[in-house]
């Protein structure tokens, strides 16, 4: 039976302190850019660079597909051609849980190739544990504690029409 981990509102407050947290850490958002992992690291990274607009002035916030770098996946495809470069930049990840690392990996090796970044760091909205990788996010919206059988499941209302964060 599905579990509510988080609601709506949680959801809201997490964002609005890893947005405060992001802000605080970087020391403003000067050469400052959050980048989504598709699909639901996109919508959380534009909710935040809404909430950092309202605190600082306005963002960058691009998205990143990861699925040419997965080192699980056997099909690989061509890694697509971005024009927008990263190299310099600041780079916030943005994803929606972090579990064993591989995804953060695959985005990692992804955004060198968009140029080389001055620095990277990583904001989740849920880390469930479990790590494959010596990957630790720099900003947690909540920690949940996990079995590897449990699936948490971020929803958004943009694709599907509500907020939750549910375990099954």
């Amino acid at each position: 039976m599905p579990k509510v981990i988080m609601n709506e509102m949680e959801m809201l407050r997490a964002l609005t302190r890893l947005s405060y947290e992001i802000i605080e850490r970087n020391k403003g958002i000067e050469n400052l850019i959050l980048v989504g992992i598709e699909t639901r690291g996109v919508y959380l990274a534009n909710r935040i660079a809404e909430k950092i607009a309202t605190i600082e002035g306005p963002i960058e916030v691009t998205s990143l597909n990861i699925k040419a770098y997965r080192d699980d996946i056997t099909e690989k495809t061509q890694p697509a051609v971005h024009e927008d470069s990263l190299a310099g930049k600041k780079v916030v990840l943005v994803d929606d849980v972090l579990f064993t690392g591989r995804s953060i990996r695959a985005a990692m090796d992804a955004c060198v190739d968009r140029g080389r970044p001055l620095e990277i760091s990583l904001a989740v909205l849920v880390d469930r544990g479990h790590r494959e990788l010596p990957i630790r996010p720099d900003y947690i919206g909540k920690n949940i504690p996990t079995s590897k059988q449990e699936r948490v499941r971020v929803q958004v209302t943009e694709a599907d029409g509500q907020d939750a964060v549910i375990i099954e």
